[in-house]
């Protein structure tokens, strides 16, 4: 299954930051557990690089890497096994690594100048980013009026009730948020609760 094949059909991408990477497994477990196999986890933190390569050999869910600024980091997300990188914004240079390697790109973008940059590139699978701060719902709804061939997975500032609103679009295949992973609760252990929140979450989509 391909990547947009994979986010359309769950709808929701945990962004993950992990600050241990013996977290990677159990976490793993939970997400799967909940029904959302599929991570973003972001290069925000030095464990992140082995989080991938724990989360990705441990099977279940498939995993990406996020926050990824470089073509250096796109090679080292790869190499832990990384099957998508998402950027917070537009870099050719990201988005070329990516494609020498045959993993999917999905940088962000959150203006028309943006959007045709990476039709430039032959991406049309974009996060509108940080979605909450950048006109929400409506900003989406705009962009994907001359570019109807686009898709977007809106991140930052999202949560379980504005998720909705995203969704309810056409041309969002999913969203991103942390709401349902929270860090605090990754750091105590606490993955009964994630998993708990996963499943609310995975279900407040299919309705």
């Amino acid at each position: 299954m391909s990547i947009p094949d994979l986010l359309r059909r769950h709808r929701l991408v945990p962004v993950v930051v992990l600050d241990d990477a013996t977290a990677a497994e159990p976490l793993a477990d939970a997400l799967a557990t909940g029904g959302l196999p599929v991570a973003e986890v972001t290069f925000r933190t030095p464990a992140a690089a082995e989080s991938i390569a724990r989360m990705a050999a441990h099977g279940g869910v498939t995993v990406g890497a996020g926050t990824v600024l470089t073509a250096e980091q796109v090679d080292i997300a790869v190499g832990a096994g990384a099957r998508f990188v998402v950027s917070p914004g537009f870099s050719p240079a990201v988005v070329r690594r990516c494609r020498e390697h045959g993993v999917t790109a999905l940088p962000g973008a959150v203006t028309a100048t943006e959007v045709m940059a990476a039709l430039a590139e032959g991406v049309d699978t974009l996060k509108f980013f940080p979605a909450g701060t950048s006109g929400g719902a409506p900003a989406v709804a705009a962009l994907s009026a001359p570019f109807g061939q686009v898709s977007f997975v809106p991140t930052g500032g999202i949560d379980a009730t504005s998720a909705a609103d995203y969704l309810a679009l056409p041309a969002v295949l999913a969203v991103g948020g942390s709401w349902m992973v929270p860090r605090a609760a990754i750091r105590a252990g606490e993955f009964d609760r994630i998993t708990d929140l996963v499943t609310a979450s995975v279900e407040a989509v299919a309705h």
